[in-house]
């Protein structure tokens, strides 16, 4: 299936249900993270193979009324032969914000000066780079992180924005997801970067966490972080300190910024890609304001 990077890792996501031999993207490392992405999911040829393929159109017609540039499956048989060696072959290594690298760990790379490469293989969690809310989230990140800054990020995914931080040097990095899944990924790929010792990877949500950090992350979805600012989002950044949000569409963007200023958050920077926007807040040395004001 052909679609833009946008809907990719959502249809990855659908097929990995159905696929357990392999889902790949398929992007022209020439044209980057932007161009048309062919999603493949490959398929056992057994009894159950024709109700997995009703199932993937089901399911995928779902996704349809989201992405309404999601085009019906196309199957076909593939010959005997080393698909594995061939999907590996499409896993193309992906440029994010001013110096990061993303790399399968089968790829060779020699990386420029200043560019910090991360080594992640395809995983079911969300983030591997191809959504325009990640790559906003990266470049923000490389914008505001100084070293030795603590870090939360909040709904990790694959661990990805945790790494981004962590790498150039951050501090005391808190990764967490509330998804099991998702901490299994972000171990899995902290470990193979090395960073085991400079972040932590915590099952749970935003109620579980205890602190102040310099800089949060959250890309998620624009109702949760909502709901999160009335449950005390603000109250875990330092003051002076700074929060990224992202998974946040354009027309949702005022109003999650009308909410986080009524709990203490004031308004620093937006920045988009496609119909997606991640927004930069401060927090001020004072007090905070209405359901935040809680004990930190």
């Amino acid at each position: 299936m052909r679609v833009n990077g946008e809907a990719a890792e959502a249809v990855a996501e659908v097929l990995t249900r159905y696929a357990p031999q392999g889902v790949v993207f398929n992007l022209d490392p020439e044209k980057g993270a932007h161009a048309p992405v062919t999603v493949k999911a490959y398929l056992a040829i057994d009894e159950a193979l024709e109700r997995r393929k009703r199932e993937i159109e089901i399911a995928l017609g779902h996704l349809s009324h989201i992405w309404s540039a999601i085009p019906e499956p196309t199957f076909r048989v593939l010959p005997d032969q080393d698909w594995m060696a061939q999907w590996k072959d499409q896993i193309p290594v992906l440029h994010l914000g001013k110096r990061i690298v993303i790399k399968p760990s089968w790829r060779e790379y020699v990386p420029t000066p200043g560019e910090i490469v991360l080594e992640m293989d395809p995983g079911l969690a969300f983030g591997t780079g191809l959504h325009p809310t990640t790559r906003l989230c990266v470049s923000a990140i490389e914008q505001v992180l100084k070293p030795g800054m603590s870090v939360l990020d909040l709904g990790t995914g694959t661990g990805i924005l945790a790494m981004v931080a962590a790498r150039p040097g951050a501090g005391r990095v808190l990764a967490v997801d509330h998804d099991e899944n998702a901490v299994v990924a972000a171990r899995r790929n902290i470990h193979a970067n090395h960073l085991a010792g400079e972040i932590e990877v915590r099952h749970g949500s935003l109620k579980d966490i205890s602190g102040r950090y310099d800089l949060v992350v959250a890309n998620i979805l624009a109702p949760v972080i909502i709901e999160m600012a009335h449950n005390g989002l603000a109250t875990r950044v330092e003051p002076g300190g700074t929060l990224i949000v992202s998974g946040i569409l354009e027309e949702q963007a005022q109003e999650v910024v009308d909410t986080l200023h009524a709990v203490g958050l004031e308004w620093v920077d937006t920045q988009g890609e496609e119909e997606w926007v991640a927004i930069l807040l401060q927090r001020s040395g004072g007090a905070l304001n209405g359901q935040a004001r809680v004990a930190a």
